[in-house]
């Protein structure tokens, strides 16, 4: 008796949080949800109508929705590539002894603590401008045409900053993984005298397998909502509109809620499907 009652006060104790919990995660999205078959605009509030599925089938049927999904997975993949293989090779360089180890490893893992339109911004003006910025200054240096990258190859640049922003996020998981290597195998291949190149494939990567897999996972749900530095450096275009960024637009440029009420369900369909599949191989590959 005094079991069961036991779990009933703790049951009513964290009751009215999880209840708030609830209602903070599914209000906004019921919310999105009625909006989206409603024919709502900020501009004209009294005329709102019902619409059924016509924001889903106009959202869909845009033009620049699958320009906005070809941008967002090239910046996904973009991105996973540059902090996997980069992490990868910070953390094997940060797993060595050096002097001032620990002062390094701050200043690697420091760029995930900026805010990222302030990330945005210093790549904007302070590194990547034409005329001014660092880059441009370095190819000056030797003889070379300075690029505009905003212009030239805007969606390469996002790419750039965003990396930038989760390398140190890639290569603290990555070194944590390396730290935990069993140290009788690094004794076991010395004394074989197993090539550096032969130790890292045949057994540093196979046991990152595991770190790079949750990298990944991780990685991708936050970059499907990357938009601070689109609207930094871009505001959006046919070369950087992502999907969070096609939806803004409509919300705020178009004043169409119903249809960016429709393309936000759909954006959180297509990271649900994404996520799916990125859990069954993460588990996939935790049972191996």
């Amino acid at each position: 008796m005094a079991t069961k009652q036991t779990r009933v006060l703790a049951n009513m104790s964290v009751a009215p949080s999880v209840t708030v919990l609830f209602l903070w995660m599914i209000v906004p999205l019921v919310m999105t949800i009625y909006f989206s078959f409603l024919n709502y605009n900020l501009m004209d509030t009294a005329s709102t109508t019902f619409a059924g599925l016509l924001n889903y089938e106009y959202f869909l049927t845009d033009p620049a929705f699958l320009g906005a999904i070809l941008n967002t997975l090239i910046l996904v993949g973009g991105v996973l590539l540059i902090t996997v293989i980069g992490g990868i090779l910070l953390a094997l360089l940060m797993d060595q002894p050096f002097f001032g180890q620990g002062i390094v490893r701050l200043m690697v893992i420091a760029p995930f603590f900026v805010m990222p339109t302030v990330s945005a911004l210093v790549w904007k003006n302070l590194l990547m401008h034409p005329v001014s910025g660092l880059f441009a200054w370095i190819l000056q240096s030797v003889g070379l045409q300075p690029i505009d990258w905003f212009a030239d190859a805007p969606l390469l640049a996002i790419i750039f900053i965003v990396a930038w922003q989760w390398l140190p996020f890639a290569t603290l998981i990555l070194l944590t993984a390396i730290q935990s290597l069993d140290e009788e195998q690094k004794e076991a291949a010395q004394m074989d005298g197993t090539p550096p190149l032969s130790f890292f494939f045949y057994i540093v990567l196979p046991h990152l397998a595991r770190a790079i897999t949750v990298v990944i996972l991780i990685q991708t749900i936050f970059l499907l909502n990357v938009f601070a530095e689109i609207q930094v450096t871009t505001q959006g275009g046919p070369a950087t509109n992502n999907l969070p960024y096609l939806v803004y637009s409509q919300a705020l440029l178009q004043f169409d809620v119903g249809g960016a009420s429709a393309g936000g369900i759909v954006a959180v369909v297509l990271a649900n499907i994404v996520a799916f599949f990125l859990v069954r191989m993460i588990g996939r590959n935790l049972e191996a």
